[in-house]
């Protein structure tokens, strides 16, 4: 009698073990499928974001298409940063393979936008610490690059260069 009575007990159990698997696996599902939609999402925007930017075009370009433009006709830029000052000498490499070349900089310079493009690098330069234009110079060049060809709207810019840098700590 008592094994026939833990029997009946143990096979309660397995059918409540059953309802209760049965009732998380309805639940879990769902939401399962809604953070696998969400992750595709996310993998798919980086992937855009990664193919749209096109900032890495400098490698694929050959030295000789390109066109060293100096900001601000060669003279150093002298901007405020956030705990000191940074004296830059700034030029830009142009792809004149690229069509909008034609478009800005059929001359071989920017002249006509020389202001706008130093008012772009100062917004980025200024934001950052001497600690950071030292330890992060090739970030900040890339950032710098991304808000001008933003800019622009085109790649044509494919490389900013520091062709002389001194900071201050104040």
């Amino acid at each position: 009698m008592k094994k026939n009575l833990i029997t009946v007990i143990i096979l309660a159990l397995v059918v409540v073990n059953l309802v209760l698997t049965a009732v998380l696996t309805i639940t879990i599902i769902p939401e399962t499928q809604k953070a696998n939609e969400l992750i595709t999402k996310v993998c798919s925007a980086i992937d855009l974001d990664l193919q749209a930017g096109d900032t890495a075009g400098s490698l694929s370009i050959d030295v000789a298409d390109m066109v060293d433009y100096p900001v601000n006709g060669g003279e150093t830029l002298t901007i405020n940063l956030v705990d000191g000052y940074a004296v830059l000498g700034i030029s830009l490499s142009l792809d004149s393979t690229n069509e909008d070349y034609a478009t800005y900089a059929a001359d071989g310079t920017l002249t006509a936008q020389d202001n706008i493009i130093s008012d772009k690098i100062n917004s980025v330069i200024k934001k950052h610490t001497v600690q950071e234009m030292i330890d992060n110079e090739d970030e900040i060049k890339e950032e710098i690059l991304e808000e001008l060809q933003t800019l622009f709207k085109s790649s044509f810019i494919v490389r900013v260069n520091f062709s002389s840098a001194t900071y201050q700590k104040q």
